[in-house]
């Protein structure tokens, strides 16, 4: 596979989002003034937002940190992984209902 830079692989994501008409307003928050903005998804898309999604959506099936950290290539006891998976509210009441 060829070598691209990470800026012309990001700024290919945002092109294939905006030619897909994925276009959803996303709110995000400026790094400079720390205000929220509103954005089309397809302005924000990025390499490092398909992989957060990729892992949180997988540990929500999978729900075993060993094996999408090796699918994602983390390590064990990633601190960065810890950070992408967010374990939440149907996640709780799935477990909860385990106990039944």
């Amino acid at each position: 596979m060829p070598f691209t830079y990470e800026q012309r692989y990001n700024e290919a994501i945002k092109e294939a989002f905006k030619l897909a008409g994925i276009d959803r307003m996303v709110t995000i928050l400026d790094p400079l003034t720390n205000d929220e903005v509103k954005k089309p998804l397809y302005e924000v898309a990025s390499s490092h937002m398909a992989r957060r999604t990729f892992i949180g959506n997988i540990y929500k099936k999978v729900k075993d940190p060993n094996l999408v950290g090796a699918l994602s290539g983390h390590k064990e006891g990633s601190k960065a992984f810890s950070r992408y998976r967010e374990i939440d509210e149907e996640m709780k009441k799935e477990l909860v209902n385990l106990l039944d």
